[in-house]
C-alpha cells in the first residue's frame, strides 16, 4: 500500500486545512478524501497527478516516501496562495495521456491547445528530449511474472520521422497512427514494422513507417505496485532468445 493517504493527511495538518477544504480543491467528496487518508481506498491516477502537481511534489515521493514537516514547510505562505519556493532542481512538465483522453489524443495530437489541456507530470530533466507520458489501461504488455498493468505510467522520448531507421528491435514504443494509439514492441524490416504485445495470444500487427504520425520510445515506467524482481534474469534471457528467433525467422 502506498503512503499517499498518510502524506495528504500530513499536508493538511501542516497547512491547517480541513478535509472539506482540501477535497474541494481537487473536486473530491470529503468522505472520499477520508477513505484515502485511512487507507480504505486508493485514488485514481488522475487525482494523484493533480495533487502532486498542485504541491510541486514528485509523484514517486508522494506515493512511496513519508514526507517530512520540513519538506512541506518549504512552501511559501498559505496553501491558497498557490506560490511555492523555487526548487534548485531542474524539472520538466510532461504531458500525460489518460485512458479517457486516448481517443481525443488520436484526433488532436497536433494541436498545442489540446496538449496543454492534458494533465502534466513533473520529472527531473535528464536531457532535452521531448517527452510524453501514457497511462496503461489494458493487459497487452503484461506477462505471467510482471510487465505492465493498468495504472502503470510509461514515459517515452520523441523519435522524429528522420530517425525512424534507428528504431531498436524489440524495444517498446508508444505509436500514434491516424486511427490508433498503441503501446507495443517493434520489430522493423525495411519500411514494414511488426508490432507485438508481451501478453501471449495477442496477434501481431503490421504497419509501414509512413502510417506513423508520432513515435515515442519508452525509457522508464512508474509502476502502480512493487515490482517482482526475483525472476528478472530469467525473463531477460527468454526475451533475448525470442528476439534472436525473430531475427532468424525474418532472414529465412
Amino acid at each position: 500500500m502506498s503512503l499517499f493517504g498518510k502524506n495528504i493527511r500530513k499536508i493538511r495538518s501542516v497547512k491547517a486545512m480541513s478535509q472539506q477544504a482540501f477535497a474541494e480543491i481537487f473536486d473530491l467528496k470529503r468522505g472520499t478524501l477520508g477513505a484515502y487518508e485511512e487507507g480504505r481506498s486508493e485514488p485514481k491516477t488522475e487525482t494523484i497527478i493533480k495533487i502532486a502537481n498542485y504541491f510541486s511534489i514528485p509523484i514517486d515521493d508522494l506515493l512511496t516516501k513519508e514526507l517530512t514537516v520540513n519538506q512541506l514547510l518549504k512552501f511559501k505562505g498559505d496553501i491558497e496562495d498557490h506560490f511555492f519556493e523555487e526548487t534548485k532542481h531542474d524539472f520538466i512538465s510532461v504531458p500525460c495521456i489518460t485512458p479517457e483522453q486516448q481517443n481525443d489524443y488520436i484526433k488532436n495530437a497536433s494541436l498545442s491547445s489540446f496538449i496543454n489541456s492534458l494533465p502534466f507530470i513533473s520529472l527531473p530533466n535528464d536531457n532535452a528530449k521531448k517527452k510524453r507520458a501514457y497511462i496503461v489501461d489494458d493487459l497487452e504488455m503484461s506477462t505471467e511474472n510482471g510487465g505492465l498493468y493498468p495504472k502503470d505510467i510509461v514515459f517515452g522520448e520523441w523519435i522524429p520521422k528522420s530517425a525512424f531507421d534507428t528504431i531498436s528491435p524489440s524495444h517498446m514504443y508508444l505509436i500514434l497512427t491516424s486511427n490508433a494509439l498503441v503501446l507495443k514492441r517493434i520489430y522493423p524490416k525495411g519500411d514494414t514494422l511488426t508490432l507485438t504485445s508481451d501478453h501471449k495470444g495477442i496477434e501481431e500487427q503490421h504497419i509501414t513507417t509512413s502510417e506513423i504520425k508520432e513515435l515515442w520510445e519508452i525509457k522508464s515506467v512508474l509502476q502502480h505496485r512493487l515490482p517482482d524482481t526475483k525472476n528478472n534474469h530469467v525473463l531477460d534471457k527468454i526475451a533475448f532468445l525470442e528476439n534472436e528467433f525473430k531475427k532468424l525467422k525474418s532472414s529465412m
